[in-house]
């Protein structure tokens, strides 16, 4: 009969749950929070546990109080999520953008490896061909991230269209495991600091002086199949952003 019991929820739930949903974009910015007493009938929880839910939420700045409404959804201009976040959010809710968000200056193309440390991820020696992708990510009209994704070139065998530069219209890796059967897994998301390029800064439309040391965080994501890496994922971000995780 214990097995029958009704989950026990605690404000770390609640506000974990509400965290998710404004997240995924399903409450999207000045979005109405739902009142108090549903949060309690929904989770069965007292409205302590609902209020002490709602402060985190406002503490973390994801909500605020808006005269005349009531607790609502807070814009969050200057916060990008993390590629695993992005990547956990396709696969919870198939948007491949999150509110008011679209990318730009998509481009694809075969190049020679120059970064000896994308080659070590990669599996490849300097100077091999790879299929270079890069598209920069827009957030209600400010660019937050520069995305590149370096390929590698057995992938084109199956995925020819990784040479266009349109985008596709789910994760290209999906439609690699549906022609090749083979599954794509993800290594632990890293991340780091160090001074932007300038074709870096150019696709921000950070404005300095060419050879000005901008420093910018940075998150690699590596994937591999069975036949070892195949993709390394470099996600740089403009400065004075919040980098955050929501997986």
């Amino acid at each position: 009969m214990s097995g029958n019991k009704p989950k026990k929820h605690g404000y770390a739930d609640i506000a974990s749950h509400y965290r998710q949903l404004i997240a995924d974009g399903t409450l999207a910015p000045g979005d109405v929070m739902p009142s108090m007493s549903k949060v309690c009938d929904e989770f069965n929880v007292s409205i302590t546990t609902a209020n002490r839910a709602f402060r985190l939420l406002k503490t973390e700045g994801l909500t605020e109080p808006k005269p005349g409404v009531g607790t609502v959804v807070a814009d969050q201009p200057r916060v990008a999520a993390t590629a695993s976040a992005r990547l956990g959010r396709i696969a919870r809710t198939g948007k491949a953008y999150d509110h008011k968000e679209r990318s730009v200056d998509h481009t694809a193309q075969l190049r020679s490896m120059t970064d000896p440390i994308l080659a070590g991820q990669l599996g490849v020696e300097l100077h091999d061909e790879v299929v270079l992708r890069t598209r920069t990510f827009v957030k209600d009209g400010k660019k937050t991230v520069f995305a590149v994704s370096c390929i590698h070139v057995r992938a084109l065998g199956d995925v020819p269209e990784l040479l266009s530069p349109e985008p596709f219209d789910r994760f290209w890796q999906e439609i690699y495991t549906s022609r090749t059967g083979r599954q794509v897994t993800k290594s632990p998301e890293r991340r780091s600091a160090r001074l932007a390029y300038d074709y870096e800064l150019e696709a921000l439309g950070v404005d300095v002086e060419p050879g000005t040391p901008v420093p910018v965080l940075v998150l690699v994501n590596t994937f591999s199949d069975e036949n070892g890496p195949l993709e390394v994922w470099e996600d740089v971000y403009a400065p004075g952003l919040w980098q955050v995780d929501t997986e």
